[in-house]
């Protein structure tokens, strides 16, 4: 793929380089230009005519205070992980161990074991927040 524009490279950009985003296609306006005060009093009807359908933003704040700030972040938490479960680790003395068994045993799996013995060290580390998830289905 060579990038559309000069400027434009892919290198360094992940999944960002194969998504490529189709630029909107500009609208023709007319030649007519509006005077200085056609403007304002559109911008300001525009304002008036939001104003009266949109929530103030107070309320929507007041009812985020009402919400238990941890709730939130729990809700936040668990759309996350259903749309990606996995983490990354880096520790090259586990991973030589965890390579050396699937190696030596047959039907190992790597991840199946690191889950299970992360899954117990949090749940020991953490036994409140882990509390906090237990009857979610992931």
């Amino acid at each position: 793929m060579t990038p559309d524009k000069k400027g434009e490279s892919a290198l360094g950009r992940g999944l960002d380089a194969l998504i490529r985003k189709e630029k909107p296609k500009k609208k023709e306006t007319p030649d007519v230009k509006k005077t200085t005060s056609e403007k304002k009093t559109t911008k300001k009807t525009q304002a008036k005519s939001s104003s009266k359908t949109k929530n103030s933003p107070k309320d929507k704040n007041s009812r985020k205070l009402r919400e238990d700030p941890n709730k939130i972040i729990v809700d936040g938490v668990i759309l996350e992980v259903r749309k990606n479960p996995r983490i990354s680790l880096w520790s090259a003395r586990s991973a030589a161990v965890l390579r050396f068994l699937k190696n030596t045993k047959p039907a190992f799996s790597i991840s199946k074991e690191a889950s299970s013995l992360i899954e117990e060290a949090v749940q020991q580390k953490y036994p409140e927040i882990w509390e906090m998830f237990e009857g979610e289905d992931f």
